[in-house]
């Protein structure tokens, strides 16, 4: 057994497999940070050190021209009997392994074994993303300590496939609301059915032409999409009320309130009443930057469009160019069966060695 129980040296894919062995579901990450914290403590040199709740931040201060953000989530969903991990072919499975452990590994990984960066570097190792957005423990350290998130650019290691997954889609939600007269079912003429409103609206959506937007080489693709309905009172009630919740994905060019008034838009001259409940910014790619394009070309151009929300909105908001590059398919994530290539890893360790150290 080793003497320690994070190796930061050891190969990536087994510290990966290390990390995954100590649970961490939201809330309950304070043994995962306690190790991490130690392990840099013990296995780094040049890095001040610092602990925010069950978030733990290291950084040098060589006074390089340029800094580097390196940024990941210790949480993961609840355990799914996917624990400890295993080897199965030329994949490693387990609760987090794709979501995010695996880039947690190699941000760690490249902290002990870079003696020489190209760039100042900041690791912000952080607590309940998995669950509501109040908790998450990057915004907290925005409010604490908001000079930790200075950067010319910020990489998340999230699941991206080992492609530069850039910027990331802002998100909204609606809800279209309808109201009508209550009547016995054997005498529908005598009531005014809420439900049937709501069919203007998805004959609305159903038509609903999703604009295709190119950024910085970048495509994305919106999405306006029923996620919910709700109404009915019996059997024999004509119901006198109905709503439909209504998610617009929408690319990191519109603002959440551009984004809220073309959806107002799309429904406008209904008989309905629509009601925001929830928005977020996208992020812009930012990949003209030049400490972006460095990262761009290190990767050898794998780049794409990031279809979903994630905190690399939280440093664009801030003006800091950020992307999603970290090992894992994240179509895998949160799955019993989650997993990660561990060719995927090393590809990933790979080139933020070069990036890092260019």
């Amino acid at each position: 057994m080793p003497d320690r129980l994070l190796d930061l040296s050891a190969d990536p894919i087994a510290l990966t497999a290390a990390l995954v062995d100590i649970p961490s579901v939201s809330r309950d990450e304070a043994l995962i940070a306690d190790e991490v914290e130690a392990a840099l403590r013990e296995q780094t040199t040049g890095y001040e050190i610092v602990r925010n709740g069950d978030a733990v931040l290291a950084r040098t201060n060589f006074g390089l021209p340029t800094r580097v953000v390196l940024a990941g989530h210790l949480d993961t969903v609840p355990v799914a009997d996917n624990l400890p991990s295993r080897f199965d072919g030329d994949h490693l499975f387990g609760c987090g392994t794709s979501d995010m452990k695996s880039g947690d590994a190699v941000f760690l990984h490249l902290a002990a074994t870079i003696a020489e960066p190209a760039h100042d570097i900041t690791l912000i190792f952080y607590d309940c993303e998995e669950i509501e957005a109040s908790a998450n423990g990057l915004g907290r350290i925005q409010r604490e300590l908001p000079d930790w998130l200075a950067a010319d650019v910020a990489i998340l290691g999230e699941p991206s496939g080992g492609y530069i997954e850039a910027g990331c889609q802002g998100t909204l939600r609606v809800v279209i609301s309808a109201t009508g007269t209550r009547a016995h079912s054997a005498r529908s003429w005598l009531g005014d059915n809420a439900i049937h409103k709501l069919g203007a609206v998805l004959d609305r959506l159903s038509g609903y032409d999703a604009r295709i937007v190119d950024i910085d080489g970048c495509t994305y693709r919106e999405g306006l999409s029923a996620v919910r309905i709700d109404g009915g009172v019996a059997g024999n009630v004509i119901p006198d009320a109905a709503s439909l919740t209504v998610n617009f994905r929408f690319a990191p060019d519109r603002s959440p309130e551009a984004a809220l008034a073309h959806v107002r838009e799309v429904f406008d001259g209904l008989d309905v009443q629509l009601e925001l409940t929830d928005s977020a910014a996208g992020a812009l790619p930012g990949l003209s930057h030049p400490a972006a394009a460095a990262l761009v070309a290190a990767a050898e151009g794998l780049v794409r469009a990031k279809y979903g929300w994630t905190d690399v909105a939280r440093f664009a908001a801030l003006g800091i160019p950020a992307v999603n590059y970290g090992p894992g398919d994240p179509n895998l994530a949160h799955r019993r069966d989650e997993r990660v290539s561990v060719a995927q890893i090393s590809a990933v360790a790979g080139t933020l060695r070069r990036y890092l150290t260019a």
